[in-house]
């Protein structure tokens, strides 16, 4: 089943990754030069200022180091409320918010080890796969 969700930010830099996330593989923006991983997606390397990318994949592993439940529709009645959202720190460093998979907040504790999952998604711009976190 595909779940409608508010607009993607697309374009330019973003293309790239939600064509990773497309073949199941998370991959974010590591410098050549001094091979920081920025995230999000940016046009120059948010440490050395320069534009010389590659797109490293991730293990697709993390630990939640947050999390929220938000109870105001911001999206119009798109997304069922409440929802919960997390934030992971990859295994790399990087801070990823994004749903739960299979779990809800209640069931959260800190540091809960957790794995990188794909589900069907469609807004605006058409069907993509978005990058979401089950327990490990």
């Amino acid at each position: 089943m595909t779940a409608r969700r508010p607009d993607r930010t697309t374009g330019r830099f973003h293309g790239a990754f939600w064509d990773w996330c497309a073949r199941g593989e998370l991959r974010l923006q590591r410098c050549s030069h001094c091979h920081h991983i920025t995230w999000p997606v940016a046009p120059v390397c948010d440490s050395c200022d320069r534009p010389d990318w590659v797109w490293d994949r991730m293990t697709g592993r993390g630990t939640v180091v947050g999390w929220n439940r938000f109870d105001q529709d911001y999206f119009g009645g798109l997304v069922p409320l409440p929802y919960d959202t997390i934030l992971v720190e990859l295994e790399e460093g990087q801070l990823f918010i994004t749903d739960p998979l299979g779990f809800t907040i209640d069931e959260v504790t800190p540091g809960m080890p957790v794995k990188l999952a794909f589900v069907a998604a469609e807004d605006s711009a058409g069907p993509f796969m978005l990058p979401v976190f089950e327990r490990a």
